[in-house]
């Protein structure tokens, strides 16, 4: 499984809604709280080319977007695939 990285802020409800879709996968991922870190907040809008909102959901190489696209791979059957490259 390629490593997943999730930037989110504390208080972000598709944040824990990202969160609970990729721990229903089994999908170990480690979290980026830019909520108080400017540093990792600039990281996370060079990453995902400017997107300024959280969560910003990386697998791999791969710029996934925020929870909608998430949500939207896992629905079209395309994110277990992600998952397992």
């Amino acid at each position: 499984m390629p490593p997943i990285e999730i930037y989110t802020s504390q208080w972000c409800g598709y944040c824990r809604a990202a969160k609970a879709l990729l721990q229903r996968k089994n999908a170990p991922f480690t979290e980026i709280d830019v909520g108080a870190d400017d540093a990792r907040r600039e990281e996370m809008l060079s990453r995902s080319n400017g997107r300024y909102t959280v969560p910003q959901i990386f697998i791999g190489e791969t710029h996934v977007g925020g929870f909608d696209d998430l949500n939207a791979l896992d629905k079209a059957g395309k994110l277990d695939q992600l998952l397992a490259t």
